[in-house]
């Protein structure tokens, strides 16, 4: 029984990957249509939602798309919009359709990583039209305007953050693989995300090193920039799919050298994760840069946490631990402050007594003791008792 509940263990994450990167059957106006009502803030909508267009398989299939709705609307009757939305298995599979728009037009002028709008965005001028992409949860919207003299971003970016507050947030973050990469916040404008190794061999071509790869069991990959070099991360799901992919980018390796053709410039194994650099000005700088990939970890429970307890009281034990540490420095602070301003304040009243001292015995003729005057005790004094000038 335990063997059988640990097989499940296993299998269960692989098939909620393949469910979530594969989706069957050809595309349909729902669910996104549902997102393109008739009114949208101060927008109406113009027209109908139309059937959706023809979507190449492999297009939809590789980037998880599994709905798609396009809807015009007018601001005012005036200016127009056009509104596309797509819906996929994944929140990866709309950040992924983000990035790969993104990397098309991320060197054009009028460019604009991150406009304030869902989860992650972007905005551009082609000169006509102003556009915006963004993805929150797992839709990913595109947005242009009409053109013209009156085009103005401002209500482009007014109609989209309408539709995203209607958008239900998934996990509401870029995908953490994105996170690990080295100085990921420089360089997340001219990262590529990719479900499939579809995209990787679009990108470095169908007889490169990716073909010994496949991302069998939900991996997914990253495509950074740095400077010239480009750095690609997967991540396999176990670690006995990051051997068996391991074994056989090596073995790619050695057969592209032996043929003369283009070769990583450095791989190596980090973890779970394939780290590949192309287009290094030297291995040395390629290791450098893969040395600063740090693989983490993450474990999920199936279930329960057996440990939740345990994790609770070592919360709880920090928590208060911190508040208490808190509190002594406070106490110290004050303390401390307290002493500071009386020692200031009494240094201050004993050097202005001490002044005062001295300005008394500098007119005292008992050298600054006290004196006994006894002279006026008695009202009247007897000349015959007092010394003559000559005595």
């Amino acid at each position: 029984m335990s063997v059988l509940a640990f097989a499940l263990f296993l299998s269960t994450p692989v098939l909620n990957q393949n469910l979530r990167t594969e989706p069957a059957g050809k595309l349909t106006p729902d669910p996104a249509a549902k997102l393109l009502p008739d009114k949208l803030g101060e927008f109406r909508a113009s027209d109908s939602v139309p059937s959706p267009e023809s979507i190449d398989e492999n297009t939809h299939r590789r980037l998880g798309i599994t709905s798609w709705a396009a809807r015009t609307y007018a601001f005012k009757d005036a200016q127009r919009f056009s509104v596309v939305v797509n819906t996929t298995a994944s929140d990866s599979g709309a950040y992924a359709e983000l990035t790969e728009r993104r990397s098309g037009v991320t060197g054009i002028e009028g460019f604009i990583n991150d406009v304030g709008v869902g989860t992650a965005s972007f905005s551009y001028s082609d000169g006509k039209r102003n556009h915006l992409t963004f993805f929150k949860g797992r839709v990913s919207a595109s947005l242009t305007d009409s053109g013209g003299d009156s085009r103005d971003i401002r209500l482009l970016i007014n109609l989209a953050r309408t539709l995203a507050e209607t958008i239900d947030k998934g996990e509401g973050d870029i995908p953490v693989l994105v996170k690990h990469l080295p100085a990921w916040q420089a360089i997340s404008p001219s990262v590529e995300y990719a479900l499939g190794v579809e995209t990787l061999q679009m990108r470095f071509g169908s007889k490169s090193v990716f073909d010994a790869v496949t991302f069998e069991g939900g991996a997914e990959a990253v495509i950074a920039n740095y400077d010239q070099q480009r750095l690609v991360l997967i991540e396999f799901n176990t670690p006995q799919l990051a051997t068996e992919n391991n074994d056989r980018v090596t073995a790619r390796i050695q057969d592209l050298r032996n043929q003369g053709l283009t070769a990583p410039s450095a791989y190596r194994r980090v973890g779970n994760y394939a780290v590949f650099v192309f287009d290094a000005p030297s291995e040395v700088a390629a290791n450098q840069l893969i040395d600063q990939v740090k693989y983490q970890q993450v474990v999920q429970w199936l279930g329960e946490n057996p440990y939740s307890y345990r994790e609770a009281v070592a919360e709880f034990t920090q928590t208060t631990l911190g508040v208490l540490v808190s509190v002594v420095k406070a106490s110290g602070l004050v303390l401390l402050g307290s002493l500071v301003v009386g020692g200031f304040f009494g240094a201050l009243l004993f050097t202005r007594r001490r002044a005062q001292q001295e300005v008394q015995d500098a007119y005292s003729d008992a050298g600054g003791m006290l004196r006994l005057n006894l002279d006026e005790v008695n009202s009247t004094t007897d000349p015959a008792r007092l010394l003559g000038p000559r005595n």
